[in-house]
C-alpha cells in the first residue's frame, strides 16, 4: 500500500494534505524519514509515525449503535437525520453504512461497518440470520398468536412469512413481547402482529445473530464492537 493512501484512508487529510506532510518530513516508517509520496509499505509490518505518533492502520470498523427513534438507516437522506450523520469524524473517514435497516420510528441494535463481505453475509436471505425485538402491543397477545407466529401468517400482500418465534413477557391491555424473525421484509413485524389484528406501539431490536445490544449504551451512542463480538460474527453461521 502506498504511504499516501494509508494516511489519507486514515483521515490525515487529503493526497494533497498528507503529501504536504511527507515533504515537511514528519512521517517516519521504520524509523526513517519518508517523504516519497508513492513509497509502498506493509500496514501488517511497519511502523508508521507521525510527529512521533505511531499510526495504527485498520482496513475495516465495527461499531455498534444503539439507534434512536426519528433517524433513518442510510448513510445519506435530503430530509431527515441518519445514522452515518451521528458518527464522529474519526470514525466517517471509514466510510461505513449500516447493515440492513431498522425502521425510522424502531430503536435498538444497529451494525454498522464497512466490510461488505461480513454485511452480505448478515443480510443474505439465504442465512435466514435471527433477529429478535423487544415490543409493547396493542391488546392481548394470546397463545393463538404463538401458534399462528410459528406456522407463519400471511401478510397483506399475500406473502406468508417464515417462522417466527414469539414470546409473551406481560400480557393484558397491552403486552410486551420478544419476538425472533429469520426475515427482514418492509415493516415485517408490524405487519405480523397486524395480519393477526394487533399494532405494536413500540418496537426495539436486541440482537442480531450472534450480537447483542448493549444495554449501557444511550440512544444515539455507538461503540466499537469488541474484538471478540468481531470474531464471533466473522465465524457466524446460522
Amino acid at each position: 500500500m502506498r504511504i499516501d493512501k494509508m494516511l489519507s484512508n486514515l483521515g490525515h487529510g487529503s493526497r494533497k494534505d498528507v503529501k504536504k506532510l511527507l515533504k515537511n518530513g514528519v512521517v517516519r516508517v521504520n524509523g526513517a524519514i519518508v517523504k516519497d509520496a508513492k513509497q509502498h509499505i506493509n500496514p501488517e509490518r511497519d511502523t508508521v509515525t507521525l510527529n512521533g505518533e505511531e499510526i495504527e492502520y485498520r482496513e475495516f470498523i465495527y461499531l455498534m449503535m444503539n439507534k434512536p427513534p426519528g433517524v433513518i438507516s442510510a448513510t445519506e437522506d435530503d430530509r431527515d437525520e441518519t445514522v452515518i450523520d451521528l458518527l464522529e469524524a474519526e470514525d466517517l473517514v471509514f466510510e461505513p453504512f449500516p447493515v440492513g435497516r431498522l425502521d425510522k420510528d424502531t430503536e435498538g441494535l444497529l451494525l454498522i461497518t464497512n466490510d461488505g463481505q461480513l454485511s452480505h453475509k448478515l443480510l443474505s436471505p439465504k442465512k435466514h440470520v435471527p433477529k429478535t425485538y423487544f415490543a409493547v402491543i396493542e391488546g392481548e397477545v394470546t397463545e393463538e398468536d404463538i401458534e399462528a407466529f410459528k406456522n407463519g401468517v400471511t401478510l397483506e400482500d399475500g406473502y406468508k412469512t417464515k417462522a417466527g418465534e414469539l414470546a409473551i413477557l406481560k400480557s393484558g391491555v397491552t403486552s410486551d413481547i420478544e419476538l425472533t424473525i429469520t426475515e427482514g421484509k418492509f415493516h415485517q413485524v408490524k405487519r405480523m402482529f397486524l395480519a393477526v389484528g394487533k399494532r405494536v406501539m413500540y418496537l426495539k431490536r436486541i440482537s442480531m445473530g450472534p450480537i447483542e445490544l448493549d444495554e449501557t449504551l444511550e440512544l444515539g451512542e455507538y461503540r466499537e464492537l469488541t474484538d471478540e463480538e468481531v470474531q464471533l460474527l466473522q465465524s457466524y453461521e446460522p
